[in-house]
């Protein structure tokens, strides 16, 4: 790969290219061909077509080259672009297989920079010995194109494995999972596009098949409560084994390795992704421990990167470098967080604080007026009975207050640090130098206990728990977001 030369895509490009933009419509075509029957309605090839042919111009008009300091691209037929991308402005590299990307012997390269919003170059696809050329140039920002640099390189340790999960492990994780879910929702959307009835019929003729066999057999009570605890069993098998082979395929060879500054995750069954990050990209931190997790003694810990921002759809993008540990004991995790960290961060060493007493109060309150007005409606029916409902208040306050007791935080010289909850526990936590700005805020239900929060923001925030130390006393809120601020006045932002 010299800096001089000019390279097309693969090409294949453009029928990878096409099957992207058919992505939402290549299922009614399908259903409107195979079950419909109806050849008026395949008037929509005409737009095949000429897709196809926009897709082919797109690859001969596709030109991208190697610079001293950056890669230059080119495209565009009647709208002519060039673009200037230099190697440290690309944090985050990517490269994705798959089936059809590996039968061809291809891959797909995203780069992506600190903006976030959109790659700055998505290349539909390169052949595979390309792409990570590609990858390992970006790595070293263009060293490798200099004699002395490839001897560097060829020098080099190799890379360091720092989590590598086994199937076994693969398996603990779709135990844990919940995509089963995703997956049924997916299946139950395909099977609109062919028949928007057709999973509504077969419920029906399966009620219907059901209640016959139980009136023909005058099966009694017993025999109808343990028939129900038997499907919620198969139904929850059936789940956790889609879940399973969701993490199969998602999960399978999962491996995190540390290269120098970057790091980089590879995984997939049948399509594998790979995808690379600076360690200094690294934003904020989340570990969760589920149930589930404290049944199998594991964790999960994941990581904000910035630029893995939201796709074009609005959508964060999924296949970013975002897993550290999709599963790991909880020593494993703090191995993991205690190597990328800072030395001097004293993650094992940080002093928890407690929240506001009122915490759990306010955990409370809102799952009481459900239970109620459930009791009342019951009661009104069937009589005192409905009162037994209000036996849910008791396990409810004994929730708010187990969470409370676990809600904290801590702040050291390096990095500020929140914990939640309970049955499903979370640590979120970020250095003070990757933190852009904090806000105190005090909502109405924040006044009558003098209570408020304080909000950290990261480059890159998109979990859903977010970093943010709740229900503090006013004073010791004010106070924390003055330490803070002085913080931030004085020390460079590191991003």
């Amino acid at each position: 790969m010299t800096p001089s030369e000019s390279r097309r895509l693969h090409p294949w490009s453009w029928l990878f290219v096409l099957l992207h933009q058919m992505r939402q419509f290549i299922l009614p075509l399908i259903a409107t061909f195979f079950f419909k029957g109806d050849r008026d309605e395949l008037w929509p090839l005409i737009g095949v077509g000429i897709l196809t042919l926009t897709s082919a111009l797109q690859y001969l008009t596709y030109r991208w080259q190697v610079g001293t300091d950056g890669l230059t691209i080119r495209s565009g037929w009647l709208n002519r672009q060039r673009r200037e991308i230099p190697f440290a402005r690309i944090h985050n590299v990517v490269v994705e297989q798959s089936m059809l990307h590996r039968v061809f012997g291809v891959a797909e390269v995203r780069l992506e920079s600190a903006g976030g919003d959109k790659p700055e170059a998505s290349m539909r696809v390169l052949r595979l010995d390309d792409a990570l050329a590609l990858e390992r140039l970006v790595r070293h920002r263009g060293a490798t194109q200099s004699t002395e640099a490839a001897n560097v390189e060829a020098t080099a340790p190799a890379p360091t494995t720092l989590l590598a999960m086994d199937v076994r492990e693969v398996l603990r994780y779709g135990l844990i999972s919940n995509r089963g879910l995703l997956l049924l929702a997916g299946a139950y959307a395909a099977s609109m596009q062919f028949s928007p009835r057709l999973l509504e019929n077969l419920f029906e003729s399966w009620v219907r098949s059901l209640f016959g066999f139980a009136d023909a057999h005058h099966f009694g009570a017993p025999t109808y409560a343990l028939a129900l605890v038997s499907l919620a069993v198969v139904l929850i098998a059936l789940l956790r084994m889609l879940s399973i082979g969701s993490a199969l395929l998602q999960y399978y060879g999962f491996r995190l390795s540390e290269d120098g500054p970057r790091l980089t995750v590879e995984r997939g069954l049948l399509a594998r992704t790979r995808s690379s990050a600076s360690r200094r990209r690294l934003q904020a931190w989340t570990m969760q421990e589920g149930l589930l997790h404290r049944l199998l003694h594991r964790r999960t810990l994941k990581v904000d990167t910035a630029g893995a921002g939201t796709s074009e759809h609005g959508q964060r993008r999924q296949r970013a470098f975002r897993e550290l540990a999709p599963i790991a004991t909880p020593e494993k995790c703090d191995a993991l967080i205690e190597h990328l960290l800072p030395p001097d961060a004293g993650w094992g060493q940080l002093d928890w604080h407690g929240t506001h007493w009122s915490t759990w109060v306010r955990a409370f309150l809102p799952g009481v007026f459900i239970p109620i007005a459930i009791a009342t409606a019951l009661t009104w029916n069937v009589g005192p009975i409905g009162l037994l409902v209000l036996l849910w208040l008791p396990w409810a306050a004994f929730v708010a207050r187990k969470h409370a007791s676990h809600s904290a935080y801590a702040i050291n010289d390096r990095i500020v640090a929140v914990r939640g909850g309970w049955w499903s526990k979370h640590w979120r936590f970020a250095e003070l130098d990757k933190l852009q700005a904090l806000s105190l805020s005090r909502s109405p239900f924040d006044r009558p206990w003098g209570t408020a929060s304080v909000w950290l923001d990261t480059a890159g925030a998109g979990s859903s728990t977010p970093l943010r130390v709740a229900c503090l006393p006013e004073a010791e809120a004010r106070a924390l977001v003055d330490r803070l601020a002085h913080v931030l006045a004085r020390r460079k932002l590191r991003w």
